[in-house]
């Protein structure tokens, strides 16, 4: 009961903030003035100065479409050079030489994509000059472009017979300094009262209190008697030969406290360290966990709230926001009692495996000083969000428990969703759904009072499909190349799944993994990237090309004719069209990985 208090409160929590946030982003991208305006304005005025920004431009679709690739690649470019050239770059004060050039790319291509999907570790990887200048600026920029094209969408609603969506520039502008900045000082510093490192010190080395025995292999010897005099390790009398003792840690220091934040916010995930928030100094307590847990979702929901003032329809937003409030709920719970019955093997068997000082369940991979119920809905909101951030392994998970994380990453990131791109993901399914209920009841589509013709049911299609067929295309080509065989940590269908979970993490703009899947290899990191673009910048044109006929179009009066996009029947039927087109579009997929492990542990 105690865990089912927990979930309640996680999601009544998370509610509870999204909705003054979503009204505070409407005031910001509508101009109007806020209680930060006075501080913030000036500083927003000043960007357009030097930049010599337009403030009132207009762009239409497609100018507004090449300034954010033309943005991204620059950003591409320079993140790219940044990590090859950091061995001789300031900043790095642990001597950490460049980075090979298909790591380079992939990593460039993961953080500009606002994906984050990390091949390597952080902490002994990339120096503080790349991290802070490289990493922690995309999670500003990227995360704010997909804030910038779903306002774009939302002008293409609100306008009549336009050409023009506002300017990407400004969009941006308003984005960074009067919402995620403000937003993540004040994270910042929660983090970092609560224990988070932020610092620009070099790592440092510890003594540990008693000296610790490793084999050969790497694994910790238990009870082992170690003679530090004679540099012997003995078990139960024999001696072990090739034994190694430890007597010194490792601990990585730096600014992580600031990544983190914008990791969390901007729904980047990618770690400070290279265990993510499961890391004692990323993550170090149960407030700070809360905090980053929630941070997660906080301004997809908000968005949702955000919508619905912006088209002057608050019922809207209600309905776009229920839809994926009742799939993340579905997805939290199948997580949750998946994770809380233990293994198959125990579960059908009856087993309690609770112990004293030990929750019952699935432990395998997730932290104590978190347990089940906090590590289950981290998994849940990271991978409903495309965040990809993680408390736990969820290659330890169940195999059901695993199957709906993989399962909310394929379904489009459209469950809340990334920042911006998660909303504007749903509305393409919003219009589809209009489109095809508008069919079967013999009645005009119509969506917030613009009509849905083949030019904006095209382009739906297209911005629903990119995710399912960037995963499929590139997890196909990956299961037939003998090179990513030897990559995965396990055999079989669990194998099978360590594969499709990358390529679904990658193509799901998410960037989480199953933890036992070694992607570092020339062909994973190079097909990886080019999966991340594809899935990123398609439905970006898709959207921005939806926004502008939109824009151009007259409103319709709504009639007697006209099919409610408000009421529990088209969230219904919004439900059933991302699970028809997400979850078909994987079932075959699923049960080679998943579904089969599963049902080969019951049986």
């Amino acid at each position: 009961m105690s865990a089912v208090i927990q979930y309640i409160l996680y999601l009544a929590v998370l509610i509870v903030l999204a909705i003054p946030l979503g009204a505070y982003i409407k005031k910001v991208m509508n101009g109007e003035k806020t209680f930060l305006s006075k501080i913030l304005t000036p500083c927003e005025n000043a960007v357009y100065k030097v930049m010599r920004i337009k403030k009132d431009e207009q762009m239409n679709w497609k100018k507004y479409a090449v300034s954010v690739l033309i943005f991204s690649g620059i950003g591409l470019i320079f993140l790219f050079l940044l990590q090859i050239l950091q061995g001789v770059l300031p900043g790095n004060p642990q001597g950490i030489s460049g980075v090979k050039w298909d790591l380079s790319f992939n990593t460039a291509a993961s953080f500009v994509t606002n994906t984050n999907w990390q091949a390597y570790s952080g902490e002994s990887t990339l120096s503080y000059l790349t991290q802070a200048l490289g990493l922690t600026v995309q999670n500003f920029v990227s995360a704010a472009t997909g804030i910038a094209v779903l306002f774009a969408l939302i002008r293409g609603f609100i306008k009549v017979k336009a050409d023009g969506l506002g300017s990407f520039w400004v969009d941006i502008t308003r984005i960074v300094i009067h919402i995620l900045i403000p937003l993540n000082l004040v994270i910042s510093l929660c983090l970092v009262g609560g224990g988070v490192i932020q610092n620009l010190k070099g790592a440092e080395t510890v003594s540990f209190v008693e000296p610790i025995a490793v084999s050969a292999d790497g694994e910790i010897l238990e009870n082992a008697e170690i003679d530090l005099d004679t540099n012997t390790v003995t078990v139960d009398g024999k001696k072990i030969e090739d034994a190694e003792i430890v007597t010194e840690q490792f601990v990585p220091m730096g600014p992580a406290a600031s990544q983190v934040a914008i990791k969390q916010t901007g729904t980047n995930g990618g770690g400070y360290m290279g265990v993510n928030s499961a890391h004692p100094l990323e993550n170090p307590n149960a407030f700070t966990n809360l905090i980053e847990m929630l941070s997660i979702l906080l301004i997809p929901a908000a968005l949702c709230f955000t919508f619905g003032k912006a088209v002057k329809n608050k019922k809207q937003g209600v309905a776009i926001f229920m839809a994926m409030f009742i799939c993340l709920a579905l997805a939290l719970g199948t997580i949750a009692v998946s994770e809380q019955v233990a293994t198959p093997q125990l579960a059908q068997d009856g087993v309690n495996v609770s112990m004293t000082d030990q929750a019952g369940g699935n432990m395998e991979g997730k932290e104590t000083r978190f347990g089940i119920a906090t590590s289950s809905t981290w998994a849940a909101f990271t991978t409903a969000a495309s965040n990809g951030s993680v408390n736990s392994m969820h290659d330890s998970y169940t195999p059901l428990g695993g199957m709906v994380t993989m399962l909310l990453m394929q379904l489009g990131e459209v469950i809340f969703g990334g920042v911006g791109c998660g909303l504007y993901g749903m509305l393409a399914f919003a219009i589809l759904t209009v489109f095809i209920a508008g069919l079967m009841v013999g009645r005009t589509p119509e969506f917030l009072g613009k009509k849905i013709e083949p030019y904006e049911m095209k382009w739906s299609v297209l911005v629903c499909l990119a995710t399912p067929i960037a995963i499929l295309i590139g997890s196909g080509l990956a299961a037939v190349v003998p090179s990513v065989a030897d990559s995965l940590n396990n055999s079989g269908a669990h194998g099978f799944s360590e594969m499709l979970y990358t390529y679904s993490s990658c193509g799901g703009n998410n960037g989480s993994a199953f933890a036992g899947f070694n992607a570092n290899t020339v062909f994973l990191n190079v097909s990886l990237g080019l999966v991340m673009l594809f899935a990123r910048f398609l439905p970006i044109i898709g959207t921005l090309a939806i926004a502008g006929s939109l824009a151009g179009k007259k409103k319709i009066a709504t009639s007697a004719g006209t099919l409610s996009t408000t009421n529990g029947m088209f969230v219904f039927l919004l439900i059933l069209i991302v699970l028809i087109i997400g979850a078909l579009s994987f079932f075959p997929a699923l049960a080679l990985g998943p579904l089969a492990e599963f049902f080969n542990n019951v049986i």
